[in-house]
């Protein structure tokens, strides 16, 4: 039988592990090796936006307030209220020519510990959450869960809080019903099965001895915190504690090719992104990478997309590039930049495949994914890149050998999404979304390709660099 042959003219993505040699593999695996390990240690925006100012310092970036003027060369960064941040590249062209950003979020889906959330009931001491962002509830409940944050105390005093990920820390946990008497709850929807209401959190059990004591185990609580801590109940109303998963990030599947984690929605474009411009050497254009919170709930608040930040800091450039600040310069610097809005799309799932449209979603493997548009339904709630800036975008990475697709999100109307992408087309700039596929996407453990991230990586870096 003759092979059969193939139409030049027709277009099919290419999987990214056929394409690579046995060099650029290992490339890829040592590169999700630093990926896995950043993500299993940075598990809340304060804990990544730590440890990516970490990684700029130590490749020569300096805080924005270190500088009386801007040149070609210079690398700066400035952070929000320690939950996001941006950093910049001056490149060659002149300021006015635009700026070349990739924009990303680092909060993800998780459970918020209320204001008042510490109580006793059954025997146990407990934790009331708050759910952040798009979750499945059920989902939440019988695994080892851990708590990140920080508690300020009256007085300004900040203190740390990790529990939950070394090998001798207690865990967490929240409870479900015995299927033995879950009649009624099998009978109710999957988004009823377990309220918001229902997300508590086991804490702890041993009383105090104290006979007077009310409520025993909640004292004995309150007693552990005041001495490993030295904090009181009053503290919870100004922390920000969230409960997380306590799972490593780890290699899936025999052949290691898949990585399985917590939060790589979007941290994945965001540490992709961080790495891309630590890389950059002589950019022609100012590089620029932004780290924003808040996107999973509509990117509204100081530290969002939707803040003046981001403007802001523009102006902030402006002002020390040039002798003369204009705000017609800020104008113009946004409206000539263009931005790749680093963020996942979801990837086929054929045990789910009745919502997904198979000629136009994404699959893990096949690269970076580029999404002409988001949004929902009727594309409602997002921007669409123009077909000028899509050309661009993929004759770039087709001249830079970099391994890409293109996806919606799902069938039209079965749900969908947004980004920060919207957001910045408002200040008229060439915007699109370009991020890998990932399964499972805002669970407790999502899936993505380790191929697919590091050629997020490399588009970014190729995007920031030419």
């Amino acid at each position: 039988m003759s092979e059969e042959k193939k139409n030049e003219n027709a277009y099919q993505a290419k999987n990214a592990w056929s394409e690579m040699g046995e060099e650029e593999r290992e490339e890829v695996f040592a590169f999700n090796e630093a990926y896995a390990k950043f993500l299993s240690e940075n598990k809340t925006e304060r804990e990544f936006a730590s440890a990516a100012i970490a990684e700029l310092e130590a490749a020569g970036f300096k805080n924005i307030n270190q500088f009386k003027s801007l040149k070609k060369g210079d690398k700066v960064y400035v952070e929000n209220r320690s939950r996001a941040l941006m950093a910049a590249v001056i490149g060659e062209k002149d300021l006015k020519e635009g700026l070349k950003i990739v924009g990303s979020h680092i909060d993800s889906p998780r459970l918020d510990l209320k204001p008042n959330p510490l109580y006793e009931d059954g025997e146990m001491a407990m934790f009331k959450t708050h759910y952040y962002g798009g979750v499945k509830k059920y989902q939440w409940v019988t695994m080892p869960l851990a708590l990140h944050g920080v508690v300020v105390k009256d007085d300004g005093t900040q203190i740390e809080i990790s529990i939950g990920e070394k090998e001798d820390d207690p865990v967490f946990f929240i409870s479900d019903v015995l299927p033995h008497l879950g009649k009624s709850q099998m009978k109710k929807s999957m988004s009823e099965g377990i309220s918001g209401e229902q997300l508590n959190v086991v804490i702890g059990s041993i009383p105090v001895a104290d006979e007077d004591a009310k409520e025993k185990i909640k004292e004995a609580v309150l007693n552990h915190l005041k001495s490993e801590y030295d904090f009181k109940e009053e503290d919870f109303i100004s922390a920000d504690l969230q409960v997380v998963p306590a799972f490593k990030t780890r290699d899936a599947g025999f052949d290691r090719g898949l990585l399985a984690g917590y939060g790589h929605d979007d941290r994945v474009c965001s540490y992709t992104a961080l790495e891309a411009i630590l890389d950059v050497k002589d950019p022609e254009y100012t590089s620029v990478v932004l780290l924003m919170d808040r996107e999973e709930v509509g990117s509204m608040g100081s530290t969002g997309m939707q803040s003046h930040f981001f403007e802001d800091q523009v102006a902030n450039l402006v002002d020390l590039y040039y002798n003369d600040y204009s705000e017609l310069m800020v104008r113009k610097v946004m409206q000539n930049s263009k931005v790749l809005s680093a963020d996942v799309n979801a990837a086929y799932d054929p045990d789910f495949a009745e919502v997904y449209a198979k000629h136009n979603s994404a699959y893990l493997g096949k690269g970076i994914v580029i999404s002409k548009y988001t949004g929902a339904r009727g594309k409602a709630g997002a921007s669409e890149a123009s077909a000028e800036f899509m050309g661009e975008v993929r004759g770039l990475f087709n001249n830079a050998g970099v391994i890409w697709q293109t996806a919606e999100l799902g069938k039209i109307d079965e749900g969908g999404g947004g980004t920060i992408a919207q957001f910045l087309a408002n200040y008229n700039m060439d915007v699109v979304d370009c991020g890998p596929a990932v399964l499972s996407m805002h669970s407790p453990y999502e899936v993505v390709s380790k191929a697919d991230v590091y050629h997020s990586y490399l588009a970014y870096n190729v995007f920031l660099e030419k």
